[in-house]
């Protein structure tokens, strides 16, 4: 910690702060007009202080704030998924065995009474501290080492476990798999009972729904977080005795509000009905679109299916709808003629559902220009012919 204390000046602040957003790579090219502080670190701060502008305003926002690299600053939640994160669970004690740079820590100790923030690296540890005490938050114990070795010192029931577990830089293959990852949390689980009876896992948006599930055991609740449609984190909530089937909770945290669906796993759901394109067409956001819920879509909004495979919805009447509305104003069959006449040397918005060509190969074999008002749903029908639906963006 002592090395970042030279960056707590006003003068170096001030510099600091004048140059966010700046080129960094420009800037190391330039003197160092504090040859105290060292350099790199200086130039450190810059770039993860630009990366955190938007992200994690309130840190931005404080004075005398130390940022880690800016791979941390990318790595941790955003402020936006933190807050919601927090707002699920509620207690009196909270431990965060994997706690980084403290974002999720920080917004659990609104709902927490006591929070015990773990953090392996010592000098990341020792910075999370210096920020809390910066942000005036007093509810926070911050210990350095070992996760593990951390529960069985402290030897105490916590009401909630959160853990973030990280993909070991050693696992092979594609797939994401928990027991790839630090801690391994399905080898851990009895472990961490000893500790607490309910657990908080986040993951990766990689990790398939199915793959966690044999991995883990007791899963009440999966909460699928997307912010402005881009799917951020799962979160799994674990109780010790659950054994029933989990609830699917999906989010979209937009400018506009928060886009919410749920559905539970495994329980009998109506199948969908299917019909031609009628007025609307409704596409579903990211988070429901994880969730693979596409059956609980159609029979809880009580809306079709353009076809089994597109995941499009259409009906008569508007709708509410957690993702996309759209007008449909005209329906092309897909051929060369009808191509030609509507769409080639036009400016459009595509897209693909359920086609055997991609977004790029339509673009160039049509020429079509990306943007405009126009949005093109390129999609197959009921039965099966290709169709390319002309429309205006309602939501």
């Amino acid at each position: 910690m002592e090395k970042f204390k030279q960056l707590l000046t006003e003068e170096v602040q001030q510099f600091i702060n004048d140059r966010i957003g700046k080129s960094v790579s420009d800037l190391a090219f330039q003197k160092n007009p504090f040859p105290q502080v060292d350099w790199k670190l200086m130039l450190n701060q810059i770039e993860a202080k630009s990366k955190a502008k938007d992200k994690l305003p309130t840190w931005f926002s404080k004075s005398k704030i130390i940022f880690p690299s800016k791979v941390a600053v990318e790595q941790t939640s955003s402020e936006q998924t933190a807050h919601y994160k927090s707002s699920l669970i509620v207690g009196n004690s909270l431990i965060d065995l994997t706690g980084g740079f403290g974002v999720d820590t920080f917004y659990f100790s609104k709902r927490f009474s006591k929070v015990t923030h773990c953090e392996r690296n010592n000098e990341l540890s020792e910075i999370v501290k210096h920020n809390f005490s910066q942000l005036k938050v007093d509810n926070i114990n911050c210990i350095s080492g070992d996760s593990e070795l951390i529960l069985s010192d402290l030897n105490q029931k916590f009401d909630w476990i959160f853990i973030d577990p990280s993909r070991r830089n050693d696992a092979k293959g594609k797939v994401f798999i928990l027991s790839d990852c630090e801690p391994n949390v399905p080898e851990l689980l009895d472990f961490y009972y000893k500790f607490s009876s309910s657990i908080l896992i986040k993951t990766s948006p990689l990790l398939d729904l199915s793959a966690g599930l044999k991995e883990l055991k007791n899963v009440a609740t999966i909460h699928i977080i997307a912010l402005e449609n881009e799917v951020k984190e799962l979160l799994w909530e674990i109780k010790q005795n659950h054994s029933d089937f989990p609830i699917i909770k999906t989010v979209n945290i937009t400018k506009n509000g928060i886009e919410k669906f749920e559905f539970k796993k495994f329980t009998d759901t109506p199948k969908p009905l299917f019909c031609e394109p009628e007025k609307y067409l409704y596409e579903p956001n990211a988070a429901v679109m994880k969730s693979s819920g596409f059956d609980e879509v159609s029979s809880q909004f009580d809306i079709k299916k353009l076809h089994q495979h597109s995941h499009l919805y259409t009906s008569d009447k508007e709708i509410t709808f957690c993702g996309r509305v759209f007008e449909i104003q005209k329906q092309l069959s897909y051929n060369k003629i009808e191509m030609k006449l509507f769409l080639e040397n036009k400016k459009a918005n595509v897209t693909v559902r359920n086609f055997p060509e991609t977004v790029e190969n339509i673009r160039k074999k049509w020429k079509i220009k990306d943007g405009g008002e126009l949005f093109c749903f390129f999609t197959t029908d009921l039965n099966n012919n290709k169709i390319v639906l002309l429309c205006k963006k309602l939501k």
